[in-house]
C-alpha cells in the first residue's frame, strides 16, 4: 500500500518500485489523501474542474504501472493535517486491504539540501500513515467505528519511507524506469510544457540514487521492520 498526499506524488517517488513489485505479482494499492484541488497556477482551471482531472490522470498512471486499485480519501489539498480523521481514514484502508508493506513519506523531512522545502501535505500524510500503522490499525479499540464496519485489526509488517534523509534501502528500478516516466507523463495538468524537463530530472535523480550501488537507476527508502 502506497500512501501519499497528492495525485502524482507516487509517480515521482515510488512508481519504479510499484511497477517492479506489481510485475512480480504483488498487489499494489494507492491511497491518495488529498483531492489535488490546489495543484495549478492556471486561473481558468478551477478546483471543481481540477479534481476529476487529477483523479483521471492518477488512474491512468496507475494502470500503466500495474497498480491494482486507487483510493481517493478526498481531503482538501494544501491544508492536510495528521488529524484523527485522516488517521482513521488510512487505518480503514489498512484494515480493508491488509498490506504486508506500507510506503509513505518520511514526515521528518522538512527540507532537502538548499533547494527544496518539503510540502506540508507530504509531512502530514507521512505522519498520519505512521500513526495508522502503529498504533491505530492494529489496536482493536482504536476507532471502534471500524469494528462496526466489520474491519478487524491488522498489523503491518514493514514500512518504507520515501524522501528520507537517512535511506537504507536501494531498489533497482532499471527495468521499470521507462514505466515510471510513462506514468508520470499522464499527469498532464501538472507537467504541461515542462514534461520533457520533468522526465529528465526524474531520470537524473534516479541515476544519482543508484550511483555506487551497482545499478543504473534506483529509488531510495528508509525501511522499518516492525515487531
Amino acid at each position: 500500500m502506497v500512501v501519499v498526499a497528492h495525485p502524482d506524488d507516487a509517480e515521482f517517488g515510488v512508481a519504479g518500485t510499484a511497477a517492479k513489485w506489481a510485475r512480480a505479482g504483488t498487489k499494489v494499492v494507492y491511497v491518495i489523501c488529498t483531492d489535488g484541488s490546489k495543484g495549478t497556477d492556471d486561473p481558468g482551471l478551477t478546483p471543481d474542474r481540477l479534481v476529476p482531472l487529477r483523479e483521471a490522470e492518477q488512474r491512468a498512471a496507475a494502470a500503466i504501472l500495474g497498480v491494482a486499485e486507487v483510493v481517493f480519501l478526498g481531503h482538501v489539498d494544501g491544508v492536510l493535517a495528521p488529524t484523527l480523521e485522516l488517521r482513521r481514514d488510512i487505518s480503514r484502508q489498512i484494515r480493508l486491504y491488509r498490506p504486508d508493506v506500507v510506503i509513505c513519506p518520511d514526515p521528518t523531512t522538512r527540507y532537502v539540501r538548499d533547494a527544496y522545502i518539503n510540502h506540508p501535505d507530504h509531512r502530514a500524510a507521512g505522519e498520519a500513515a505512521l500513526c495508522a500503522v502503529f498504533p491505530d490499525a492494529r489496536n482493536r479499540w482504536q476507532f471502534p467505528e471500524l469494528l462496526a464496519e466489520g474491519l478487524q485489526p491488522f498489523a503491518v509488517r514493514e514500512v518504507y519511507m520515501t524522501n528520507s534523509l537517512e535511506p537504507d534501502v536501494w531498489v533497482d528500478i532499471t527495468d521499470t524506469i521507462d514505466l515510471k516516466l510513462a506514468a508520470l507523463a499522464q499527469h498532464k495538468s501538472q507537467l504541461d510544457a515542462t514534461a520533457a524537463g520533468a522526465a529528465e530530472r526524474v531520470r537524473s535523480r534516479a541515476r544519482a540514487n543508484a550511483a555506487g550501488h551497482g545499478m543504473a537507476y534506483a529509488e531510495l527508502f528508509k525501511r522499518m521492520v516492525l515487531d
